[in-house]
């Protein structure tokens, strides 16, 4: 095949390969975000027994059988002041990592709120942590998320915090974590937080021993 054969066969692949990517995830990258699939090569981790939860909405769920305390990371509240998630041990947080710049990020954040709400007590913490860079960037995600009360407004304008848990840079991305700030439950990509499956995989954490 000559050299520009070879070329079109190329393309058609690599066109093939963008459409045969995952929907509704979003990849990070530091340049900027962009659609694909994870990588297929890996041995699927073992579970615990919170997989029973991977149902429904939630049926991409990871719940790790090896379980991983949150990384020792500095991210922001609403006033600038430094925020570690070893300041929440003692509850249960849901974290959720969203930006400006990713749709599903917006479209899921409604449920969050919801769940929020459902949860009034504070036995529950439910921890948003915007990843936008750029003064403006982060304007406009403080503005959104006052629409969405009660939740706060945290950041990590470095953009890094979506690197450091088990999704590894994709978005929207939540990751539950138990009493003791161990990383119970990952889930990358949009969903309905407030579910009766995502209600029922908190309310397992919530009581826990």
């Amino acid at each position: 095949m000559g050299g520009s054969g070879k070329g079109v066969l190329i393309g058609a692949l690599a066109l093939a390969a963008i459409a045969g990517g995952t929907v509704g995830t979003l990849y990070a990258m530091r340049a900027g975000p962009f659609k694909g699939a994870a990588p297929t090569d890996a041995e699927p981790a073992a579970s615990s027994e919170l997989a029973r939860f991977a149902t429904g909405p939630l049926a991409r769920l990871e719940t790790p059988a090896v379980l991983e305390t949150a990384p020792d990371y500095v991210f922001k509240d609403r006033d600038g002041a430094e925020v570690r998630f070893t300041d929440f041990r003692g509850k249960v947080v849901l974290v959720n990592l969203w930006a400006m710049w990713c749709a599903p990020c917006r479209t899921e954040m409604p449920t969050i709120a919801a769940l929020a709400s459902a949860y009034p007590d504070g036995d529950l913490v439910v921890l948003p942590i915007n990843v936008d860079t750029g003064d403006d960037a982060v304007a406009d995600a403080r503005s959104f998320i006052d629409v969405h009360e009660p939740l706060p407004f945290y950041s990590d304008t470095r953009f890094q915090l979506p690197f450091e848990f088990p999704g590894r840079g994709k978005m929207p991305q939540t990751i539950l974590l138990d009493r003791e700030g161990r990383i119970r439950a990952a889930f990358s990509g949009e969903a309905d937080w407030n579910s009766a499956e995502a209600r029922a995989l908190i309310d397992a954490v919530l009581n826990e021993a």
